[in-house]
């Protein structure tokens, strides 16, 4: 399968996405942890089957320090022992709140209350606007059938420039 469109060559494409990039480097400013950040994003692609997001936030997350181990069993943490207790809230979030459509309530408010547990205010809002934004990211890529497997750390930064 081949990708339906390039959002990298057309112009209407790559001003939505510096703005897009701009929404994001909000997030990663945070006091959120980065491995959290990635992580999240890890997770909810894995849901939405975005190949190129599942293969950029796996290459960001190396590229940021994090084990093979954790990125291996981010589809599995619950039935895994590597996650703290906060970044398996992050995950609960990340999970519950890409699969609207598949609960009636949206986020628990068992998970929220671990949300609240773990993280202050800012982080909060962090993660709830990283949950929506990788949602939107992998629409995007998977509307176009953007693939995984080219994406080199630095690379989305670096095309925004």
């Amino acid at each position: 399968m081949d990708a339906r469109f390039n959002m990298f060559e057309n112009e209407t494409a790559m001003k939505f996405a510096k703005r897009f990039a701009n929404a994001g480097q909000v997030i990663q400013r945070s006091s959120l942890p980065t491995s959290t950040q990635e992580l999240v994003s890890l997770r909810a692609s894995q849901i939405n089957g975005c190949g190129w997001c599942i293969d950029m936030h796996t290459k960001e997350a190396v590229a940021a320090g994090e084990s093979a181990v954790r990125l291996n069993l981010v589809a599995a943490w619950r039935e895994s022992t590597v996650f703290t207790e906060a970044e398996q809230a992050a995950l609960a979030l990340a999970e519950e709140g890409t699969r609207l459509a598949d609960a009636h309530q949206g986020v628990s408010d068992e998970t929220w209350a671990q949300v609240r547990k773990h993280y202050d205010d800012d982080q909060i809002a962090a993660l709830v606007a990283l949950v929506a934004l990788i949602n939107a990211a992998n629409r995007l890529a998977v509307i176009v059938h953007q693939r995984g497997g080219s994406y080199q750390p630095g690379m989305f930064a670096a095309a925004l420039d």
